[in-house]
């Protein structure tokens, strides 16, 4: 499955990028995120509560992010483990582009899910990651706008 979008963040290119990295910011972004946590190796162990249809469950991962071309490009990878429910793998190539003082954010993501989350079929699928996704970017949208509020206070 493959998602891709652009959405408007209210800020210049090297605030967005550096709260794209912030670990509190991403954690209270995700949405069903309980905890998100840099591992010895670099990469993220991730705690999130996800409902697909009529299956809820608790996953397990790993995300490696790369940030070899940043401020304006990055990628990250990663897998997660729902138990019973299935187990989950993806990754998504972003690109940020300063627009005055906007940043416009480009994505592109592929995933794929394997075990019960996989019997609910390809479109229940596609609309709750689609859901997620809009969740997520909303939720950043917002807490750059609140934290760039504050900061002229």
């Amino acid at each position: 499955m493959e998602l891709n979008d652009e959405v408007r963040i209210p800020g210049k290119l090297e605030y967005v990028y550096s709260c794209l990295n912030n670990l509190e910011v991403l954690q209270k972004c995700i949405p069903g995120c309980e905890e998100l946590l840099e591992a010895e190796d670099g990469t993220l162990a991730a705690k999130v509560v996800l409902k697909i249809g009529p299956i809820k469950a608790k996953f397990r991962g790993k995300v490696t992010l790369d940030l070899s071309s940043g401020p304006t490009k990055y990628s990250l990878s990663g897998e997660g483990d729902g138990g019973v429910a299935g187990f989950a793998k993806g990754g998504a190539d972003v690109e940020l582009v300063e627009d005055d003082n906007d940043t416009i954010l480009k994505y592109i993501a592929k995933s794929e899910v394997k075990g019960k989350i996989a019997q609910l079929g390809s479109r229940l699928i596609l609309s709750t990651a689609k859901k997620l996704s809009k969740t997520f970017f909303e939720n950043f949208k917002n807490y750059v706008l609140e934290e760039q509020k504050i900061s002229k206070i």
